[in-house]
């Protein structure tokens, strides 16, 4: 069943992402990890290393063509709450040690504290990630809620900074839309008020803060039909304290749904020209995919890296290729619910770092 059967996918996409995030409250202390090896590790395993081996010297099984890598080296991660099942279940380390056969190099924290087997700092954890050969790149924070408490920016931003550093992390960020004040234009200043206060105390401490979009920042202001959010966002905010993590497929989902202004005149857009307009903003990428079904109100079908219709020799190619950008960024595979979610991280890693430039 397709997964945008549900009224509101993206609420509850962003929901459920909170629920896991809600667990990162008390981080320090109370983080578990999983001892028992992963059950389903033995099949592909094989495969995995094999994949590895290739991958390190640039010739991945089913490499397309002779050209240069368009993944660059060191730069592919992971978004862990594609893994959140095998990580409640397992702990960090088996799925650590998965990541690390696949051929990854980063990962991107969804919450600090899934698994059963007993507490680990957040040093520990990173200790462990660094372990396996990944890199703790960013984690995903809530924004703001109605309780004081709130493990978020708006409500707790000393801890959520601390907890970062604990982690070594160079990008704290996210994955919330700038709704907390509503759909207008006035509303999207203020909040970009708020995100540039979270930018400079996360400067502050030697890191970017960073926003995370769904399709909906596409959308367009509710007291000016003429104004696109997202270019409200990008232009209250000072682009020396805050960033972008641009989810690949969600931008495509917000062209989809957002080329057109409320009273039905064209406002096409291309979700690569915001990167290539201003690509210093955008250090982190989400790399998921999606089939295209013009018949439900998404316009696509989220799928393994790879088997959609995302061009990502193209994308990727297009940002890397800037002068002074090869190393720049970051690749997040992700998928919000994965059939299985090692296979998913194993042919994700395997077809983006077989496909090539062309020449």
């Amino acid at each position: 069943m397709s997964r945008f059967s549900q009224p509101d996918p993206e609420l509850a996409h962003r929901l459920s992402r909170r629920g896991m995030l809600g667990v990162a409250a008390g981080a320090t202390a109370a983080a578990l990890l999983g001892a028992a090896a992963p059950a389903t590790a033995a099949t592909g395993n094989a495969t995995a290393a094999t994949g590895n081996a290739a991958a390190a010297t640039g010739t991945a099984p089913g490499a397309k063509g002779r050209g240069r890598p368009v993944l660059p080296p060191g730069r592919l991660g992971i978004q862990l709450y594609s893994l959140r099942d095998k990580v409640s279940t397992l702990g960090f380390g088996p799925v650590f040690a998965e990541l690390e056969k696949y051929g990854y190099d980063e990962v991107e924290f969804a919450g600090y504290t899934q698994g059963s087997a007993g507490p680990i700092t957040l040093a520990q954890l990173r200790r462990l990630a660094r372990s396996h050969g990944l890199n703790p790149i960013g984690s995903h924070v809530g924004y703001y809620s109605s309780d004081p408490n709130a493990y978020t920016f708006a409500q707790n931003l000393t801890k959520v900074l601390d907890d970062a550093q604990a982690l070594g992390l160079k990008h704290i960020g996210t994955a919330a839309g700038p709704f907390r004040y509503g759909s207008t234009v006035d509303a999207w200043k203020r909040a970009a008020e708020d995100f540039n206060t979270y930018g400079a105390a996360a400067r502050a401490r030697g890191m970017k803060f960073y926003q995370h979009n769904h399709s909906e920042e596409f959308s367009f202001a509710t007291d000016n039909p003429k104004v696109r959010l997202y270019d409200v966002l990008l232009k209250e905010t000072d682009p020396d304290l805050v960033f972008l993590e641009m989810d690949i497929y969600w931008a495509y989902v917000g062209q989809f749904r957002f080329s057109k202004r409320p009273d039905g005149t064209p406002a096409p857009f291309e979700p690569l020209d915001y990167v290539l307009r201003q690509p210093d903003r955008y250090p982190l990428f989400h790399v998921k995919d999606g089939e295209s079904d013009p018949s439900n109100p998404y316009g696509y079908r989220m799928v393994d890296v790879g088997d959609g219709d995302i061009d990502y020799q193209r994308f990727i190619s297009a940002v890397t290729r800037l002068r002074g950008h090869r190393l720049a960024h970051h690749w997040q595979a992700e998928h919000d619910n994965p059939a299985e979610s090692f296979a998913f991280a194993r042919r994700s890693s395997a077809h983006l770092h077989s496909l090539r430039e062309k020449c």
